[in-house]
């Protein structure tokens, strides 16, 4: 049998994958389908968690890509929960397409997370240093 170690191995294209979502969690209140194209004051906490949460993402990701640590993979993991929590916590979840993609998104970091996580679980602190490859 051959070792198929693509989802047991952490590969950078996984941080760039999380860069993105970052990005992405950004500019979410933007997107196209949006109800309304005016952020009034009633959405400007949206727009600041959605901001908030997208630098951190985007931030942790790049530190996965420069030093591989596991606190990094469990921040990951909250963020995208608090994400996904963020529609019911913040009151928008009347707002059914930025409800979604929040939720696509928080469940995406959280995935990716969680999968980075279980990669690193086992690896030895010298082992993580030699991260990226």
């Amino acid at each position: 049998m051959s070792d198929n170690r693509f989802f047991g191995t952490h590969h950078t294209w996984e941080d760039w994958l999380g860069m993105a979502l970052g990005v992405l969690i950004m500019v979410s209140p933007w997107f196209p389908m949006q109800v309304s194209d005016v952020v009034d004051v009633e959405r400007s906490h949206l727009v600041l968690n959605s901001f908030v949460v997208g630098m951190l993402v985007l931030g942790l990701a790049q530190l996965e890509y420069v030093a591989l640590h596991r606190w990094e993979e469990v921040a990951s993991i909250l963020l995208g929960l608090w994400l996904i929590a963020s529609p019911a916590i913040f009151g928008y979840s009347d707002d059914r397409a930025l409800q979604f993609w929040h939720i696509l998104l928080g469940a995406l970091v959280a995935t990716i997370g969680a999968l980075q996580l279980w990669q690193d679980w086992n690896l030895s602190e010298q082992e993580l240093a030699k991260h990226p490859q």
